[in-house]
C-alpha cells in the first residue's frame, strides 16, 4: 500500500443471509484508491456497487477479507469524520432550513455555534447556493436540493467523499450541470470521491479510475485509468479518447454478463 492510498480492498467479500438462502454481493473485491482521486463504481443494479461504497462508510460489514479507510477499520474512519456521505435522494429535513440542514452533523459532532456559521457559509458559497441559506427545502429545485447535500457532507471538512448516485434521478440538462460543478468542486478541494452511477458518460466524464462491476455476485471485471486531462468541458464528451474509454467500460459490462448463470 502506498503513502497516498486512502482506501483499500483486499479479497473483500459481503454475504448476507436471507429468508430463501445467503446472497454472495461483493465477492473478492480487490482495489486501491489513491488521495485525491475521482473513483466512480459502474455496474448493473445489484452488482454490490452501493454495497461497497457503504462498506466503506461501515454502513455494511464485511464477511471476509479487508477494508481500510485511512490505513484504519471502517467504524474507526466513521468514528474520525473521514468522510461526508451523499444519499440517491437528498434526504433534506422540511422543517429545517437549508443552513439548518446543513449545521446538524455540526451541531452533533459538537462544533461552536460560530464554527457552525463559518462552515455553513462556506460550504454553501463551494456549491453555489450563496443566499439560500435561509429558505426551506420545498422552495429548491431538485437539482439545488441535491447541492444542499452535498454542502451537508462536506461541512466537516472530511478527506472524503461517498456519493450513491447523487444525480440519478434528475433530468439529463440539470444533471450536466451538476456533473461540471462536482468537477470544479473537487479540482477545488481535493477530496477524494468515491461515486456509484449507472451512467457511461458520467463515469467517464467525472472519473480519473473507473471501476466496472458485474452483476451477483459483484466482482469487478475492469479496472480502468482515464488518460483524460483534468480539466474537462462538456464537449470533451464528443472527443475519440472520450469515446474509446467508453468503448471500454461498455465491453467490461457485457463482459461481467458472462459470469451470469
Amino acid at each position: 500500500m502506498s503513502q497516498d492510498t486512502v482506501i483499500k480492498a483486499e479479497g473483500l467479500n459481503l454475504v448476507f443471509e436471507t429468508n430463501d438462502g445467503p446472497v454472495h454481493a461483493l465477492k473478492d473485491v480487490d482495489l486501491e484508491i489513491d488521495k485525491g482521486e475521482f473513483v466512480s463504481f459502474i455496474g448493473p443494479s445489484g452488482c454490490g456497487k452501493t454495497t461497497f461504497l457503504r462498506c466503506i462508510a461501515a454502513l455494511e460489514t464485511p464477511t471476509g477479507g479487508g477494508l481500510s479507510v485511512n490505513g484504519m477499520t471502517p467504524d474507526e474512519a466513521r468514528r474520525n469524520r473521514a468522510y461526508g456521505y451523499v444519499f440517491q435522494a437528498a434526504g433534506l429535513y422540511p422543517w429545517r432550513t437549508i443552513a439548518g440542514n446543513i449545521k446538524l452533523p455540526l451541531e452533533i459532532m459538537g462544533y461552536s455555534r460560530a464554527d457552525q456559521e463559518s462552515r455553513v457559509k462556506n460550504v454553501l458559497e463551494l456549491v453555489d447556493l450563496e443566499g439560500f441559506g435561509k429558505k426551506y427545502p420545498w422552495q429548491l429545485s431538485g437539482g439545488m436540493q441535491q447541492r444542499a447535500s452535498i454542502a451537508r457532507a462536506l461541512a466537516f471538512d472530511a478527506d472524503i467523499l461517498l456519493m450513491d448516485e447523487p444525480f440519478g434521478a434528475l433530468d439529463e440538462i440539470v444533471r450536466d450541470h451538476l456533473n461540471e460543478q462536482l468537477l470544479q468542486l473537487w479540482a477545488r478541494t481535493n477530496k477524494t470521491i468515491g461515486f456509484v452511477t449507472h451512467s457511461i458518460p458520467e463515469a467517464v466524464y467525472l472519473s480519473t479510475k473507473i471501476v466496472v462491476m458485474s452483476p451477483r455476485p459483484g466482482r469487478i471485471t475492469d479496472i480502468i485509468d482515464s488518460p483524460l486531462p483534468k480539466e474537462r468541458p462538456l464537449d470533451i464528451r464528443d472527443t475519440p479518447e472520450f469515446l474509446e474509454i467508453a468503448h471500454r467500460v461498455r465491453e467490461g459490462l457485457r463482459a461481467g454478463h458472462a459470469y451470469d448463470d
